[in-house]
This record gives structure tokens, C-alpha cells and sequence, in this order.
């Protein structure tokens, strides 16, 4: 089974879940949720009825954690381990791949540094072996280790939740993306029928040429014709008056 179908057995499992319970009893299933080693994905779960009923309730901490999950990363926990419940080490693994993905949606190429800075790693040889074991066997990213220049180049990552606000940026990226596509389409047309163009010019140029040479060629004939002639005019002259003379 592969990752994206496993994502959606699990996401309508959860939201089934949440569906059916009161708001103060979801607090355990966000837990079991957020911890789940093939889950990567939470906004649907977020925006099941029930769930949204926790903010402002005494549980309202398990919204925020669930919404840590869906687009925050480990350096926020951190920033909000204050006010946040304690996360179990399932979690916290779970924090740091997304961590990953985060970093990966915005440069192709992270550098080892980076990389252990946001994650709380102390050396390379940790590091290298979470992006591999934790990273790229499970499947939510694929890339190659370059030691020599100490950074992390990635070649895919499975996309996050859309952020809050995230979707109509995504929206005017894709038609300004569209519009360039749009204005790059007409100038390569107008490109193809200059070429077009220019191989009429090109044939027709051709064709006065060819027609040109035969010209020459025929003009030619016509006085090697004539200079034949009269030299066969002249030596039959030539020939008579000879004769003349004899006689």
C-alpha cells in the first residue's frame, strides 16, 4: 500500500473517530492521532465539528496541539512548550518529520547545519541516520546525503496542511504562473510563424535561384549552340572553297 492511499485510510479512520465522541473525551484520540508513525496530515480531523468545540474549554490545549501538528514545527513547540502538554517521544519524532517537510517546501537543498539545528541534533552521524531511517525509509521524502558539502538535497517531500491564508497565496501563484504560461504560449507562437515565415522566404529564395541557374544554364547551351554553328558554317566554307580552287 502506498503512503498516499495508507494517508487517507487513516485520515477517514480519525475523522470517523472524532466524529463520534463529545469534545471532552477527544483529548486521548489526538494523542493516538499526532503519534501514529504513518500520519502526516491533520486538517481534516481539525475541521470536524466536534473538534473545533474544544477552544476555549479546559482541553482547549489538545486544538492547539493538533493544530501544531497540521503546520508547526518543532522550534514552535519549543517557543510554546510553556503552554502546551508535555509530548509523548512518538510525537516528538512525529514533530521532527514534519519539521523536515517544512524545510523541505521551502529550499531543495538544506544544509546539514540547518538541519540539526531545527531537529536538536548534535552530530552528523545522528542526523543522517533520522533522515534516513525516520525520513526517506518511511517515505515522506526522497533525496541524496552529500557529505562533502554537509547538506541534505531533496528530490521529493510530501506536502504539509495548508497554513491559514496559505490557500489564496497558493491560488495567486498558480495564476500568475498561468498568466507567464499564457504570455510564453503567445511568444512562441509568434516565434513559430517567424520561422515559418522566414522558410517561405527561404523557399522562395531557393526557388529564384534554382530558376536563375537554369536560366544561365539554358542561355549557356544557346551559345555553345551557336558558336557550333558557326564553326561548322565556317568550316563548310572553308570546305567549298577548297574545292573551288581545285576544280
Amino acid at each position: 500500500m502506498d503512503i498516499e492511499q495508507k494517508q487517507a485510510e487513516l485520515i477517514d479512520h480519525f475523522v470517523n473517530q472524532a466524529s463520534t465522541l463529545k469534545a471532552s473525551a477527544l483529548w486521548p484520540l489526538i494523542i493516538e492521532a499526532t503519534s501514529h508513525p504513518s500520519l502526516f496530515a491533520f486538517s481534516e480531523i481539525l475541521s470536524v465539528p466536534t473538534v473545533s468545540e474544544l477552544q476555549g474549554t479546559e482541553n482547549s490545549l489538545y486544538l492547539d496541539v493538533l493544530r501544531l501538528f497540521a503546520h508547526g514545527t518543532w522550534t514552535d513547540y519549543k517557543n510554546n512548550a510553556g503552554r502546551l502538554p508535555q509530548l509523548v517521544p512518538d510525537q516528538v519524532l512525529k514533530l521532527k518529520q514534519l519539521t523536515v517537510l517544512t524545510l523541505a517546501e521551502m529550499n531543495k537543498v538544506l544544509p546539514y547545519d540547518q538541519l540539526m539545528q531545527e531537529l536538536d541534533v548534535t552530530n552528523v552521524r545522528e542526523l543522517e541516520d533520522f533522515l534516513i531511517n525516520e525520513c526517506m525509509y518511511v517515505g515522506i521524502v526522497r533525496g541524496k546525503l552529500d557529505q562533502l558539502r554537509r547538506c541534505f538535497e531533496v528530490q521529493f517531500a510530501a506536502g504539509r496542511d495548508l497554513r491559514p491564508g496559505q490557500l489564496g497565496n497558493m491560488l495567486q501563484t498558480l495564476s500568475n504562473w498561468l498568466a507567464t504560461s499564457d504570455n510564453l504560449l503567445v511568444s512562441i507562437q509568434e516565434k513559430i510563424k517567424w520561422a515559418d515565415s522566414m522558410s517561405e522566404l527561404d523557399k522562395k529564395h531557393r526557388k529564384d535561384v534554382e530558376d536563375r541557374v537554369e536560366e544561365v544554364k539554358k542561355s549557356l547551351s544557346l551559345k555553345k549552340l551557336q558558336t557550333v554553328s558557326r564553326q561548322t558554317l565556317t568550316s563548310e566554307g572553308t570546305r567549298r572553297s577548297t574545292l573551288n580552287l581545285v576544280e
